[in-house]
């Protein structure tokens, strides 16, 4: 009689939903901030200590960027008989490292859960710590990239402007644009296996769309505003204007073409690439920190 009278007493367990906020996820991971260091130690460890290039390798796919580019160039040259000018090499070196950077560091975030699967199941830790800093990571080979087009451009003619300051904020939002791509990706990969597969065509036929190889204006009016609207192409385009060109990314800027003027930037370009890479960044954040409960199980 008393087990059952004490067994009606007792009330239902109630199973509550954690919630998580921006706010919160960062808090953690800012608390994490060791851990995150370690993982970017490792990373570089693996990438440059135990490989034969060594820093080499940070410079392979922009060199590979840019020659693939002045071929291209150099065929479009001799077609229209103009010869292939110096400030033209500058922009695809300038412009080679921000698609390096961000194709660079997808391929490595998007394997980054599935690579740590033995801690994940194991130890607690923010798992958003694995893709942050596999991006982080990357951003060696970005300095790298950098401080090498920075002394080759005086050298073929190209003086470095005060304008070239704009590419610090540049590349810092291409940075969180990038890891809330990374964030998005590494969750997708662990329970959808090819979508390494996919990101890697999108990323290999993407340097065409994005103005890398491709100058806006070659493609008339509409091409280069379907072009210059893609994510990618303002931090392109911004690298490509404030370094080589000199030109200030709050004033808009208009080229003539053989179909008439084309505007090839404007202000509104700069505060599209913020906001994209915040609400990127953010939503990559939710939807990784939504998923990691299943993490365990997948990977």
């Amino acid at each position: 009689m008393t087990t059952r009278a004490s067994s009606e007493l007792v009330p239902p367990v109630a199973f509550v939903k954690r919630r998580y906020s921006i706010a919160s996820i960062l808090a953690e991971l800012w608390d994490s901030r060791d851990l995150v260091m370690q993982f970017i130690q490792r990373d570089l460890t693996v990438r440059y200590t135990q490989a034969v290039m060594g820093f080499a390798w940070a410079l392979l796919m922009p060199i590979l960027i840019v020659c693939a580019g002045l071929v291209f160039r150099l065929v479009v040259s001799t077609l229209s008989g103009r010869p292939l000018e110096g400030a033209s090499i500058a922009s695809l070196a300038v412009k080679s490292l921000p698609w390096a950077f961000f194709s660079g560091a997808l391929n490595s975030a998007t394997q980054s859960i599935i690579g740590n699967a033995n801690l994940i199941g194991k130890i607690f830790f923010p798992r958003e710590s694995l893709p942050i800093a596999t991006v982080l990571a990357q951003c060696t080979d970005l300095l790298v990239g950098l401080i090498v087009v920075a002394v080759v451009l005086p050298i073929i003619g190209i003086s470095l402007p005060i304008t070239t300051l704009w590419a610090v904020v540049v590349l810092l939002l291409l940075i969180v644009f990038t890891t809330g791509c990374a964030l998005v990706l590494s969750c997708a990969n662990l329970f959808y296996r090819d979508v390494k597969y996919i990101m890697q065509v999108v990323l290999n036929f993407g340097v065409f769309a994005t103005p890398v190889f491709f100058e806006p204006q070659m493609l008339g009016p509409k091409g280069a505003g379907i072009m210059l609207t893609l994510p990618l192409s303002p931090f392109i385009q911004a690298m490509d204007l404030a370094i080589v060109r000199g030109h200030s990314l709050l004033r808009p800027l208009t080229v003539e073409s053989a179909k008439g003027p084309i505007e090839i930037w404007s202000p509104w370009m700069l505060g599209y690439a913020t906001v994209t890479s915040v609400l990127v960044f953010c939503l990559g954040l939710l939807v990784f920190r939504g998923a990691s409960a299943r993490f365990a199980e997948m990977a």
